[in-house]
């Protein structure tokens, strides 16, 4: 395929969210027809906060029917499970080697994860963002669609890659964080000063692809709002902003354009309206991944089909590395 490569992966790790299907899992549908994809499944990630095996395995799968069922095409990406790939942990294990311990251990995501679980800080923790370059570099990778709060890791890329080929020579291509500007952020609905996440321990803060219809209507009905009952954006009204931008993601209308159809109607009707608009919209969404989940050799088809194609980029690249490094890999 032309034109330039873009990366990404998710954890299988808890249900996503809807705000993880408008930032991510949307517009990488969108990417596909364009660019050079390749979707990965984290489960190397995921390992290092413990898991229940069995539960990593069941989610993995999930997430695979889920990306297809929201449009993700295998005939136009690789789609793939990260551990399918062995060159993934070994290139992570190359760029070990050109990383230095006082960046790694400066890295957000260890911080944060070292603080969460404090009983299990352990090496996979520090070592997730070099494995997450590795990742990123392995496809040789033009653009990474990230958030704002994950553009840290791609500077790390950036910076192994361009440290790797002053000392090897070219090798990598020095990635570039691709940055939806038009992607409203989608925030908690119990706080919406915070980002909506999987691992909210608040049960009605966040809206999951896997909710059904009731869970979805009970959640926004007890979303929080303001005095005022108008239904208007601004930076006074967080929660009403929140909700807007929701109502705008799903059904496909400007924030004036919301504004207008809400206007005079009470926050009780705004809630019920913005909650069937989002239960509409993941109906069929839910559906089609139940049906691409009981075919189940669909399923493995499309992953190690996926998993050959990133396989081959992925070998093209390790064996440069190796070359580079001087292994020795037979006249």
């Amino acid at each position: 395929m032309e034109g330039k490569t873009v990366y990404s992966a998710v954890q299988p790790t808890g249900s996503l969210t809807i705000g993880n299907y408008v930032g991510a899992i949307r517009n990488w549908v969108e990417l596909q027809s364009g660019y050079n994809c390749f979707f990965a499944i984290a489960d190397l990630h995921a390992i290092t906060v413990r898991q229940d095996p069995a539960e990593l395995r069941r989610r993995t799968v999930e997430l695979a029917a889920l990306y297809l069922a929201c449009g993700i095409d295998p005939a136009q990406c690789a789609l793939y499970v990260q551990s399918h790939v062995p060159a993934h942990a070994e290139l992570a294990w190359v760029l070990n080697t050109v990383t230095y311990v006082g960046e790694a251990s400066r890295m957000t995501q260890f911080k944060d994860k070292s603080a969460k679980h404090a009983d299990n800080i352990n090496m996979g923790l520090m070592d997730y963002p070099v494995l997450m370059a590795a990742d990123i570099l392995l496809y040789r990778t033009d653009l990474v669609p990230v958030g704002a709060d994950q553009k840290q890791h791609v500077e790390l890329a950036r910076d192994l890659a361009l440290r790797f080929n002053n000392r090897y020579g070219e090798t990598f291509t020095v990635p570039e964080p691709l940055i939806g500007r038009n992607t409203a952020k989608i925030s908690s609905l119990q706080d919406p000063s915070k980002k909506m996440s999987k691992s909210d321990e608040n049960p009605n803060a966040s809206v999951f692809l896997s909710d059904d219809r009731d869970a979805i209507l009970r959640k926004f009905k007890r979303a929080v709002t303001d005095s005022d009952n108008c239904v208007r954006a601004s930076s006074e009204k967080p929660g009403i902003t929140n909700l807007l931008n929701i109502y705008c993601a799903f059904a496909g209308v400007t924030l004036e354009e919301a504004e207008r159809t809400f206007d005079g109607k009470g926050y009780g009707e705004f809630k019920l309206a913005v909650g069937e608009t989002v239960a509409d919209r993941l109906a069929p969404v839910q559906a089609e991944q139940r049906r691409i989940l009981a075919d189940k050799a669909y399923l493995s088809e499309t992953l190690a089909a996926g998993a050959e194609r990133a396989s081959r980029a992925a070998g093209r690249t390790l064996g440069k590395v190796f070359r580079k490094v001087g292994f020795y890999r037979g006249e």
